[in-house]
């Protein structure tokens, strides 16, 4: 939530948090982001987080009582990336596909040819 709501920085737009690994130690944590946008908008975003990870980590130690506060890096997900791009091409492919293999789903005549 700090990172939509109490970033000011012009640089941070459209991120999503994806997903935090922990270290065992609690020492670090890589937190995924997906950013929507250009390789350069992703790369100005990345930046801009982790000029912000200073402040974030101040956020997560008055949130969490543990003897150490994770160090934050941040890297890209591109799963949601591909799976939108997969998901295109799925839908430019399917449409002929399903059309033309579509099973006879009716159930009135479902059966009838082999009990012919």
């Amino acid at each position: 939530m700090a990172i939509l709501t109490e970033l000011r920085d012009p640089r941070i737009e459209h991120v999503t948090v994806t997903g935090v690994q922990v270290s065992g130690d609690m020492r670090s944590a890589k937190v995924r982001v997906s950013i929507m946008g250009d390789e350069k908008r992703q790369q100005l975003a990345l930046r801009g987080l982790q000029s912000s990870a200073g402040f974030l980590q101040g956020r997560i130690s008055d949130r969490i009582d543990t003897r150490y506060t994770p160090k934050l890096q941040f890297e890209l997900d591109e799963g949601v990336k591909k799976s939108i791009a997969i998901a295109k091409m799925l839908s430019d492919v399917l449409p002929e596909e399903v059309a033309s293999e579509e099973p006879d789903t009716d159930p009135d005549t479902a059966g009838t040819a082999e009990a012919e």
